[in-house]
């Protein structure tokens, strides 16, 4: 693959979570059945909030979209990982490895976008209830969803533009099941000071900021819930109970792997597994189990579907 020293790397090899065949096949059905499982409840969530009328409001148009986000997220790290698993090989080109970091990053950074204008919409909603619907009209909601993945692009960017321009010439090992910032930076031929305080300020600091504004944000949010009738509270409460849960999931693992100069822990695989593969199926359960209007609602959809199935068979 190289022809000396100074000859840039073609490709990489990627380690994975195990090297033992046994351990692989588990590893390849227990993924398999979270990548089914994570498209067919965001898709549930999808197809809930588009055929409810009932849902056609603000937030649930929010959570919709970080269903097909979520659905995006898993896909980028999955697929790849699940090819590697059955076939046996780790091999992944230097064109591919910098296209995974590009997507992963690209819809990582929408979902904390996202889940900045899912904390606004709640801000506006309890704080400006009158309002509400005139503030957070159609026109407004597409627009913050667009710059949600504008948002991701420029982070991604970022990412790459820099990632570009290391020289890799000596190692390809990467002991990972995807292709990361972190890993990679490991594996460049010069020094990477510098450039590691540059990556861990556009993830790892940019992370921490967003999680704590937000934290005090749901908190102010929490204090104002406590004021309101017993029924509203009740409603209002689930539903930011329930994005403080999955924002957490989202935003501690990566605050792990990318708020701390780049040493590599053995840890690192466990959290990057919640963090790119358990966290999108998640979501969509957290929600769904969270938000009686959604459940009641998937429910209804449900049994529509098996009395529409029933009367097909003969």
């Amino acid at each position: 693959m190289m022809e000396n020293s100074s000859t840039a790397v073609k490709e990489f090899i990627l380690l994975g979570l195990s090297q033992n065949p046994r351990m692989q096949s588990f590893l390849f059905f227990l993924f398999l059945f979270i990548y089914i499982t994570t498209w067919l409840g965001n898709l549930i969530v999808i197809i809930t909030v588009i055929i409810t009328p009932s849902l056609h409001t603000p937030m649930y148009f929010m959570l919709a979209n970080l269903a097909v986000i979520d659905i995006s997220e898993s896909t980028v790290t999955s697929l790849k990982m699940l090819w590697d698993l059955l076939s046996h090989t780790h091999s992944i080109t230097y064109n591919g490895c910098v296209a995974q970091v590009f997507f992963f990053h690209l819809t990582g950074g929408a979902v904390v976008f996202l889940l900045v204008v899912m904390a606004v919409d709640r801000y506006i909603a309890i704080y400006r209830p009158l309002q509400y619907m005139v503030i957070m009209n159609p026109r407004v909601c597409i627009g913050l969803v667009v710059g949600t993945w504008l948002g991701g692009f420029a982070h991604s960017t970022v990412q790459i533009i820099i990632l570009i321009q290391l020289p890799f010439c000596e190692s390809n090992i990467l002991d990972h099941f995807y292709c990361d910032v972190p890993q990679l930076i490991k594996l460049a031929c010069i020094d990477t000071h510098i450039i590691e305080i540059l990556m861990v300020c556009n993830s790892g600091l940019l992370l921490t900021l967003i999680f704590f504004t937000l934290l005090v944000s749901y908190t102010v949010i929490l204090v104002k819930i406590r004021t309101h009738v017993a029924e509203g509270q009740h409603k209002a409460l689930s539903t930011c109970t329930a994005q403080i849960l999955v924002m957490s999931l989202n935003f501690v693992p990566g605050m792990f792997i990318y708020d701390r100069p780049f040493k590599l822990f053995p840890q690192d695989k466990i959290v990057s597994v919640l963090y790119s593969l358990l966290t999108p199926m998640l979501n969509s359960v957290i929600f769904t189990l969270r938000n009686s209007e959604m459940k009641n609602n998937i429910k209804k959809l449900m049994k529509k579907c098996l009395h529409h199935t029933k009367k097909e068979q003969p």
